[in-house]
C-alpha cells in the first residue's frame, strides 16, 4: 500500500475451544503470512469481556490461544504475539474512533444483531461498540492487511470507513504534522484458501462453532489423535458416492464440507480431491481424511498441552510481545493526539 509500510494484524478471541474452523479459516493464514510480511497477532481479550466471563477461565483461555498460535507455527520471536489488554493504546484509540464513527454505521453491523438477539436492551455497550475497538486494534499499528473470514469482512469495511473519515476530518492537521494527506491506511482483507468457512461435522449447513452443544460437531485443536479420528469417522455424510466433479457437491453440504476440509489440510483443491476419490464410497474417503487430520492436527494438540502446562513461559511470551507492540502503538497514539489537538507529555 503506497506510503505505508506493509504490516499484517489479526486477532483471535480467547473464548475457549479453538477448533478446526479457526485453524483453517485463520491460523493457517497467520502462519503463511510470516514469510512475506511483518505480522502482529493478538489475543483480543478486551473483546472477550463484551459478554460475561469467568476471570479464571478467561486467563486460561488467553494462554490456550497463545499456545495454539505457537503450536501451529507462529514464531513469537520473529513476529509479535501478545494479549490486547496489555497495550492500553487499543482502548485509547477506540474512544477516539467512537467519536469518529457514526451511529448509522454501527446500526448496520449484523453481528451485533445476531449476538444480542431479541434482548438488545440488555446487551452491553461494549458489544455494540466493539467494531470501533476492532478498527483501533488494526489501525493503532497502521496495519495494511488483515486476514479475515467472511463473517468479519463487514467489520473491516467499517475500519476502512473510520480511517477514511479520520483522514478527511483531520486532513489539514495531518498535513501540518508531516503525514501527507492520510495518516491511517485503508487496510485490505486477505481472504483465501479452499476452506475459509468450515461447517459443523454434524450439520453441513451450520458453521463449525465452539458453542454447539455436541463436541462431535467440531475438531478442537486440543483434541488428541484418538478423538480426531473418532470425530471424523462419525461425521455426517449422505448415502451417495463422492462425485467426480465439484458441481456434484451442490446440495450436498456434508460432502462439500468434508471435501473442503481435506483440500485445505492437504493444501490442494476440491477438484484434485474429487479426482482422487470421486466415484468411491465415503468409508474410503473418511479413512484417508482420518489419516490426514491426525497427521496434521495431532501434533498441534500435543504441543498445546505441553505449552499450557508451563503458564509462566506463555506469560513471558505475552509480556515480551506487549512491550514490542506497545512501542508501535505509542508512536501512533502520540501522533494521533497531536493531530486531534490534545496536549500531551
Amino acid at each position: 500500500m503506497a506510503g505505508f509500510k506493509e504490516r499484517v494484524f489479526s486477532g483471535v478471541q480467547p473464548t475457549g475451544n479453538l477448533h478446526l474452523g479457526n485453524y483453517l479459516g485463520a491460523i493457517t493464514k497467520f502462519v503463511a503470512l510470516q514469510d512475506t510480511h511483518d505480522c502482529i497477532y493478538c489475543v483480543v481479550d478486551l473483546h472477550a469481556i463484551t459478554v460475561q466471563q469467568d476471570p479464571d477461565a478467561l486467563r486460561n483461555s488467553i494462554r490456550e490461544v497463545t499456545a495454539a498460535f505457537i503450536a501451529c507455527g507462529i514464531d513469537p520471536k520473529k513476529h509479535i504475539v501478545f494479549n490486547q489488554s496489555q497495550v492500553p493504546e487499543h482502548a485509547e484509540l477506540a474512544w477516539i474512533f467512537n467519536c469518529v464513527a457514526r451511529l448509522g454505521w454501527l446500526n448496520r453491523m449484523t453481528q451485533f444483531k445476531e449476538k444480542a438477539g431479541k434482548d438488545r436492551e440488555n446487551a452491553s455497550v461494549g458489544l455494540y461498540a466493539y467494531p470501533a475497538l476492532m478498527a483501533a486494534d488494526i489501525l493503532v499499528y497502521r496495519a495494511t492487511h488483515v486476514p479475515v473470514g467472511e463473517d468479519q469482512k463487514q467489520h473491516l469495511e467499517l475500519a476502512r470507513d473510520i480511517a477514511q473519515k479520520f483522514n478527511n476530518d483531520f486532513g489539514p492537521s495531518i498535513a501540518k504534522h508531516g503525514f501527507g494527506d492520510a495518516f491511517f491506511p485503508q487496510p485490505e482483507p486477505l481472504i483465501q484458501g479452499p476452506a475459509t468457512r468450515v461447517m459443523s461435522l454434524r450439520d453441513g449447513t451450520k458453521k463449525m462453532s465452539k458453542s454447539d452443544p455436541s463436541d462431535y460437531s467440531r475438531i478442537n485443536l486440543s483434541d488428541d489423535a484418538d478423538a480426531i479420528a473418532q470425530k471424523v469417522r462419525k461425521a455426517k455424510t449422505d448415502p451417495e458416492p463422492l462425485p467426480s466433479e465439484e458441481a456434484g457437491l451442490e446440495n450436498r453440504p456434508e460432502a462439500d464440507n468434508l471435501v473442503g476440509i481435506y483440500a485445505a489440510l492437504a493444501d490442494t483443491t476440491r477438484e484434485a480431491v474429487l479426482k482422487e476419490f470421486g466415484g468411491g464410497q465415503f468409508s474410503t474417503f473418511k479413512a484417508a481424511l482420518v489419516d490426514l487430520s491426525v497427521a496434521k492436527l495431532g501434533p498441534i494438540g500435543g504441543e498445546m498441552k505441553r505449552l499450557v502446562a508451563d503458564p509462566a513461559s506463555i506469560d513471558a511470551i505475552l509480556v515480551d510481545g506487549a512491550e514490542r507492540a506497545g512501542v508501535i502503538a505509542r508512536e501512533t497514539m502520540n501522533a494521533v493526539k497531536d493531530i486531534v489537538g490534545f496536549v500531551r507529555r
